[in-house]
């Protein structure tokens, strides 16, 4: 099963000469996530097959599972080409990660298949060259992202217990990050030292709607309007200890409940709602599926098993 994730805060600090920008922000991978099944086709294939549920979700050359794929076989020498079945949970445009969680699984998939030519520690390297959002995802489970994203440091203590309950709310629409750094201005972000929100949080052992800042927040609300909303709902409802965006967007949180509230339920009837809790992992073990009693209480359904020995 490859996790998502949410961000507890985002700091977006500066552009960079090469046109990204140097972000630090708090990574939470949630128990929320995709399944993947990986079949050895042969170094004969002509080319990996990926099939996906969602049909809005590319499945050639684009998507970045098959990108991982030939990141693994350029950096090792591989020529194993692969089927690979997606079964998404998690929406496309989202800020949650589920593109990236998927790049993840598929490079330590094939790592593992080829008999792991390569340490944990290169493919969190070599992620990076493909993804911002990636390499978190070959952390321990909550890490302190900086650089482009791809820069990660494990937290320890963590803010939030795995039994924190979270609500994932996103309206249909999605939001392409691009998009959402183009109407950013630098100059109306937070001045919050991003070592003083990890450390805030790291001292309160739950979330803080005063710590949890998302410098996206506000570009985002003005391209989908409607996450104000959501925002505004699921904050007067009171059930919730921190409400915030997630990401670039489009799925709102909140921490300390998981229980959909009247005010949200009786609103719309077309919103994507999700129970997640965070996850932590012992290193190499990202990929095994959730404890099962875990699963009935999210409400998800069995964990398909991969093929070939994953």
């Amino acid at each position: 099963m490859c996790p998502s994730k949410i961000n507890l805060f985002l700091r977006v600090e500066r552009r960079r000469p090469d046109g990204f920008h140097d972000l630090a922000s708090l990574f939470q991978v949630v128990s929320w996530g995709d399944d993947m099944e990986f079949e050895p086709l042969g170094s004969s294939a002509g080319a990996d097959v990926l099939t996906c549920n969602m049909p809005d979700v590319p499945t050639d050359s684009s998507n970045l599972a098959i990108k991982a794929l030939d990141l693994f076989r350029r950096k090792t020498g591989s020529r194993e080409r692969y089927r690979v079945g997606l079964r998404k949970r998690v929406p496309h445009g989202a800020g949650l990660g589920g593109g990236s969680g998927n790049a993840a699984t598929a490079l330590w998939a094939a790592n593992q298949l080829a008999g792991r030519p390569a340490a944990d520690d290169d493919l969190l390297a070599w992620s990076g060259e493909i993804g911002s959002d990636i390499s978190v995802f070959f952390g321990s489970g909550c890490s302190y992202c900086t650089g482009r994203g791809e820069v990660v440091q494990d937290v320890r203590p963590v803010p939030l217990s795995t039994n924190t309950p979270l609500l994932l709310v996103k309206p249909p629409a999605g939001l392409p990050t691009p998009a959402v750094f183009k109407r950013l201005d630098l100059e109306r972000c937070s001045r919050e030292d991003p070592l003083r929100l990890l450390q805030g949080l790291q001292g309160l052992r739950r979330a803080s709607a005063a710590l949890c800042v998302n410098d996206l927040q506000a570009p985002a609300f003005q391209l989908l309007e409607e996450l104000a909303e959501i925002k505004g709902r699921l904050e007067g409802s009171g059930a919730f200890d921190a409400v915030f965006m997630s990401g670039s967007g489009s799925t709102v949180v909140g921490v300390g409940s998981d229980a959909v509230p009247d005010s949200i339920a009786a609103w719309r009837q077309d919103l994507f709602l999700a129970p997640a809790r965070p996850v932590l992992r012992e290193e190499g073990a990202w990929y095994a599926a959730p404890a099962p009693e875990l699963l009935r209480e999210l409400g998800v359904s069995a964990v398909a098993q991969p093929v070939g020995g994953i």
